[in-house]
């Protein structure tokens, strides 16, 4: 009798999951209801902004018969040059660092054959100069005669575009939140509440910079290098979603 008992239990209980696990399956899932009365909308505001980051790459080229003079006579010029330079350097000011280093082989068509054979190696090797204070940086640029100028660029320093994107941020979150508002009472309701939103920004020059790039001879040594700055156009996107509510 207990045995019998005892099988009798296990498939009561074996056959109340069974059917407890079917009553689950047949149950339908709670779906959520979407959301209503959701509209989505995005402003801009956008600043002209000074470029204050002038940066200036310097460079010089070598060849020789073998890679290792080449690599020499160019690490020889780029060490003379960093000295120089590194006497006038100020933090955020006027900064030096060393660009681009290169050494490759120079081909040329070898006699009575189809290919080209090594007739010797060339190397170029590059000195940047960039900072926010752009009368020194021309001064140094003038007196580094070693070297000739591979390119001048500008930009918005670190400080300016926060500074800039905090104050376009403020501008184009009010655009929002007035737009929100004003669509809003257009649609008949009393208000919204945020759902997401998202903020971008960016930066793009707005003016060619009116800067000329010539070789600097020793008589040119006290010379400044000529430079003019131009403007950024710093934007700020903010776009997202609400929920209009009733009055």
């Amino acid at each position: 009798m207990a045995l019998a008992s005892r099988i009798f239990r296990s498939a009561l209980v074996a056959v109340c999951i069974t059917g407890g696990a079917a009553v689950l399956a047949q149950t339908p899932a709670l779906v959520q209801a979407p959301p209503k009365n959701v509209l989505s909308l995005s402003a801009e505001a956008s600043q002209e902004v000074a470029q204050d980051l002038l940066s200036i790459t310097l460079s010089t080229t070598k060849e020789g018969a073998d890679a290792s003079g080449v690599q020499s006579q160019l690490r020889q010029a780029l060490d003379a040059a960093l000295a120089q330079a590194r006497k006038a350097a100020q933090p955020k000011l006027l900064e030096v660092r060393t660009g681009a280093f290169s050494v490759g082989p120079r081909y040329a068509a070898k006699p009575g054959s189809s290919g080209n054979t090594i007739t010797g190696w060339q190397g170029r090797a590059e000195l940047v100069i960039e900072g926010s204070d752009t009368a020194a940086i021309s001064q140094l640029v003038g007196r580094l005669t070693s070297l000739t100028v591979a390119r001048v660029g500008f930009g918005l320093s670190r400080e300016a575009r926060e500074r800039a994107e905090a104050e376009v941020a403020a501008q184009a979150i009010a655009r929002f939140k007035g737009r929100a508002e004003s669509y809003a009472r257009q649609f008949g309701f009393g208000g919204y509440s945020l759902r997401e939103v998202a903020v971008g920004s960016g930066d793009m020059a707005t003016a060619v910079p009116n800067y000329r790039v010539r070789a600097l001879s020793a008589a040119m040594a006290e010379e400044s290098q000529p430079v003019e700055a131009g403007k950024s156009l710093v934007t700020v996107n903010v776009s997202g979603s609400i929920e209009l509510t009733p009055r």
